[in-house]
């Protein structure tokens, strides 16, 4: 729990300063997920696409979403990894 805090400490920190960090690590269970912000925002282009409100926090943003939001987008658009050991790594 405290790395997820200072984690998303470290993020906000980004944010304010007016750029997403380009590497985002989510620590779970199943191992963490490295979310590179920079390659996905220049493929997607919208940020609406993720973000509620841009640029910003995605304020229910966990397991449930990470899985409906982001592995649904990479098989509607047939890219990305959608297998569980591909975005869980150690």
């Amino acid at each position: 729990m405290k790395r997820t805090v200072i984690l998303f400490a470290a993020m906000l920190l980004t944010a304010s300063a007016g750029l997403a960090a380009d590497v985002i690590l989510f620590p779970s269970k199943s191992g963490a997920v490295t979310f590179t912000h920079k390659r996905h925002s220049e493929f997607i282009r919208e940020c609406r696409n993720c973000h509620e409100k841009t640029p910003g926090k995605i304020t229910n943003f966990g397991k449930e979403y990470a899985h409906k939001t982001c592995k649904g987008c990479h098989e509607v658009r047939g890219a990305g990894p959608t297998k569980c050991k591909l975005c869980h790594r150690g």
